[in-house]
């Protein structure tokens, strides 16, 4: 590893879970400290616990996005153990961890869609919130948001999420635009269809082996092709970069 994240720290929303714990194991392994802000208390626990044994620096924070108390308190609790805040990757979202149905628009229920935007679209909003006002006093900050390739193509019996994730693309390119003059840079990813679930079942299995079809490159996308693209956003490599997109799928959606 070429620790291109020496001396930051980097929190990951939803980072004790498949994509984002591959986020959270990737960064850390490029030197930053990393703090695993996860719903799922005991899962982000078990993770810090497997970092800070293979000798990272690593903080589990049971953190739920959509409420602002506790996303004030992942921030507190960033500082007062790391004493800066230099990434924040948006990963937490009702999809897989959290599952969402799968059904035509006039069939999902209303407290299912609210629901997706607050964890999904709000979520994001209240976690900038709660770490820009350190970014500022440092003069540095990077931001990745997590979309995916649906909120470009649409996906039928699932509008509520890509709703929720063609909100994302706005969302970066707007609050780049505030945070710009305060050097930090906000950008995104958006992956195609992953095998990120721990222990899938055939009919998962069967499901994203499905997407190879549509894809240049023609094989199941797996948590690790996303790595790359955060880490690169989160590094100094993507330092005159903001307002962007970055499409990760293998050539599924070319825009």
């Amino acid at each position: 590893m070429t620790k291109r994240l020496e001396n930051r720290t980097a929190i990951v929303t939803g980072g004790g879970h498949g994509i984002g714990k591959a986020y959270a194991i990737a960064m850390a392994r490029e030197g930053a400290k990393v703090v695993i802000a996860e719903l799922d208390g005991p899962a982000g626990q078990k993770l810090a616990d497997e970092l800070c044994a293979a000798g990272h620096d690593a903080l589990a924070v049971q953190t739920d996005v959509s409420d602002s108390a506790s996303v004030a308190e992942m921030a507190r609790r960033a500082l007062e153990k790391f004493t800066r805040i230099d990434i924040l990757v948006n990963n937490a979202a009702i999809f897989a961890t959290v599952p969402m149905s799968r059904v035509g628009f006039d069939a999902i229920a209303e407290d299912e869609w609210d629901a997706m935007m607050r964890v999904n679209l709000k979520g994001p909003w209240l976690a900038s919130q709660a770490v820009i006002p350190q970014m500022r006093k440092q003069g540095y900050g990077k931001i990745i948001n997590i979309s995916s390739g649906t909120a470009l193509k649409g996906a039928p019996t699932r509008i509520h999420y890509v709703t929720s994730k063609a909100g994302i693309l706005g969302f970066t390119k707007t609050l780049a635009k505030e945070v710009g003059d305060s050097n930090i840079c906000v950008n995104c990813v958006a992956p195609g269809n992953t095998l990120a679930e721990e222990n899938p079942d055939d009919a998962t299995v069967a499901n994203r082996s499905r997407a190879v079809g549509t894809r240049a490159l023609k094989r199941v996308q797996r948590p690790d092709d996303l790595t790359g693209a955060v880490v690169f956003f989160a590094s100094a490599d993507s330092d005159f970069i903001t307002g962007q997109t970055l499409v990760v799928d293998g050539g599924s959606c070319m825009h």
